[in-house]
């Protein structure tokens, strides 16, 4: 059977902690993997750094947060998924800014995941990560904003460039790397069975309605 032919060359999926983007990358690389697709975590690579470095106990399952390694590895990485997108095809990119890096790129599929149900996330965390309700809740706040920070000192000139000039966002505007106008499709997991997210993604990269047993099928 002929090549099957792609809207996108490339995804991003985004999103914070227990809004299901790692659950959608997984799901993604099952259902694209006869088509070349591949997939990289961001934050999964970025653990793995950490624990070899000592930076983070592999023993404890709560996520660290960004400030455990140096701003220029930090950005070494973000710009190698940067270059990723822009140089090569068939990837599929999760991690928190990998949106935010497809930014002026043609051809990226650019995903946001969000939960309109907080109490939703929070259980997920706590599932994940085996802690207690209100230590998810610190965990989640903390995280978030220490990542932000530091974000936004490290890519200010990137907003700038990528966001404020091409006229998506005000000067004035506060950077935030997560604003649904920067993505071409945001999907409330709330809402959005893990079947439903999959299939909402995968009629974007074909162009048309399809479920993700026929794309499997297609592909064979």
């Amino acid at each position: 059977m002929a090549a099957t032919k792609f809207k996108y060359k490339n995804i991003t999926i985004s999103g914070l902690p227990g809004c299901g983007s790692t659950t959608l990358l997984n799901m993604l690389k099952e259902e694209l993997k006869l088509a070349g697709w591949r997939g990289f975590s961001g934050g999964e690579f970025m653990r793995a750094y950490a624990v070899e470095k000592g930076l983070f106990d592999d023993k404890d399952k709560i996520h660290h947060a960004a400030t455990a390694y140096s701003n220029d590895f930090d950005r070494q990485v973000d710009m190698g998924m940067r270059q990723k997108l822009q140089s090569q095809s068939k990837w599929i990119i999760e991690s928190w800014l990998s949106g935010f890096m497809a930014q002026g790129l043609t051809g990226v599929l650019k995903v946001l995941m969000t939960c309109s149900a907080d109490a939703v996330r929070i259980d997920r965390i706590v599932n994940r990560d085996e802690i207690t309700v209100a230590e998810a809740k610190k965990h989640i706040q903390d995280r978030y904003q220490t990542n932000l920070t530091k974000w936004q000192q490290m890519y200010h000139q990137e907003w700038q460039q990528w966001v404020v000039q091409a006229g998506k966002a005000k000067a004035e505007d506060p950077i935030d790397f997560w604003r649904p106008d920067l993505y071409d499709v945001v999907i409330d997991t709330f809402s959005h069975n893990q079947q439903q997210t999959v299939e909402i993604v995968l009629e974007q990269i074909y162009g048309y309605k399809k479920s993700a047993q026929a794309s499997l099928k297609q592909d064979q």
